[in-house]
């Protein structure tokens, strides 16, 4: 049986490995591993890599087992979701993985300037109603550049195709490199013969699993992100997504787009 909410809470209080700063998240009080997360947490200069909205932590904790050179932090402000990665990667002894419990509006606070390396969005909410709570807009985008290496890469993995329509957009509004992108990852999976990449993007999270039993396709998207430049949003309509995620009644708010 699942353990409820608040022996989680006690659970995570206890971790090593787990970050839940007090106080306000706009304090000025500059965080302690800022800058120095190699240095005094993971005690190497191995590169550092973001989760951001990790949920349960699946990608953070698949992609640190891949990869043993690289330290990954799982960031997301649900606590109780955030312990079952939290707790698997502890009880494997894992040394290249932590988890940040904080409001994503806020991350700048917590890094650096180039001091991330890469950052991975799977399944974001695709936020239909407002531009500024999208993971990959301008308001967004601009907090990563204040942290992430010059030409950092993004990854998006979402199963929502207004959040990779926009994504698209607005990688082509602002001329940023893309490395990879396709709007049926599995399928084009199935054509290639990089084992690695098949591995690495076959990580499925919880909410995944359930957008594939609903026949629903996963897009992927990879690109460079320059620290110079103004960003700017894209003027274009994009067709809402016709479904609600599973246990996110607020995910769009919105009826079914005609």
């Amino acid at each position: 049986m699942s353990k409820n909410k608040l022996s989680k809470f006690a659970d995570m209080e206890t971790y090593p490995h787990v970050f839940q700063p007090a106080g306000s998240p706009t304090d000025p009080t500059p965080f302690p591993l800022s800058g120095r997360w190699g240095k005094d947490f993971f005690h190497n200069d191995n590169p550092i890599v973001l989760e951001l909205g990790c949920g349960r932590g699946e990608y953070t904790v698949g992609l640190a087992r891949l990869f043993p050179d690289k330290n990954f932090i799982g960031v997301d402000i649900k606590g109780a979701r955030m312990w079952t990665g939290a707790t698997e990667s502890l009880q494997a002894g894992m040394k290249n993985v932590a988890f940040l419990r904080t409001h994503i509006e806020f991350i700048s606070r917590f890094f650096a300037p180039g001091e991330v390396a890469e950052i991975w969005l799977t399944f974001s909410d695709p936020q239909m109603k407002k531009v500024t709570k999208r993971l990959t807009s301008t308001f967004f985008l601009n907090r990563y550049r204040n942290f992430l290496r010059p030409g950092g890469l993004i990854h998006l993995k979402t199963d929502s195709r207004f959040l990779f329509t926009y994504t698209s957009l607005m990688i082509e509004k602002n001329r940023l490199p893309l490395v990879f992108q396709t709007d049926d990852l599995y399928h084009t999976l199935a054509a290639t013969t990089d084992e690695e990449v098949k591995t690495i993007l076959g990580i499925q999270t919880y909410y995944e699993q359930q957008w594939i039993a609903r026949g629903l396709t996963i897009k992927y998207l990879k690109f460079n992100l320059p620290t110079e430049g103004e960003l700017v949003e894209p003027d274009v309509e994009i067709e809402l997504d016709d479904y609600r995620s599973y246990n996110r009644s607020k995910r769009s708010g919105l009826e079914k787009s005609k």
